[in-house]
Formats: C-alpha cells, sequence, structure tokens
C-alpha cells in the first residue's frame, strides 16, 4: 500500500510504501530534512500526514 506523506512544515509530498505490519512512528522529510513523528491520537505518521490511514487501521476499519 502506498500513501502520499505531506511534510507540515514545508508542504513537500513524496509517494511512500506503508509498512503492513506494523506502524511507523519517525519520517525524515526528503525536502527540509524534518522528523515527522505523529499528531497526539494518531499511532503513525502515516495516519497524520498521509493521504492514506496506516494499513492497521484500514484493517480495524478506522477512517
Amino acid at each position: 500500500m502506498e500513501s502520499v506523506i505531506t511534510c507540515p512544515k514545508c508542504r513537500y509530498s513524496k509517494r511512500e510504501k506503508m509498512p503492513t505490519d506494523m506502524c511507523q512512528f519517525c519520517y525524515e522529510c526528503a525536502s527540509c530534512h524534518a522528523l515527522l513523528r505523529p499528531k497526539a491520537g494518531d499511532c503513525c505518521v502515516f495516519c497524520s500526514y498521509g493521504s492514506a490511514k496506516c494499513p492497521p487501521m484500514q484493517a480495524a476499519g478506522i477512517k
């Protein structure tokens, strides 16, 4: 599965493969090198900054 993750600092977007068996807690922006972490209440950076929720959340039916 893929998601477009958008950096909240510089607005750079990049399509990334999401891990299917775990939540990803850190992501480094390819443009500004900011280290992204999940927002409060989200399990991972894809749930916070991606165009799609992570596979574990999709499997759980959470939108």
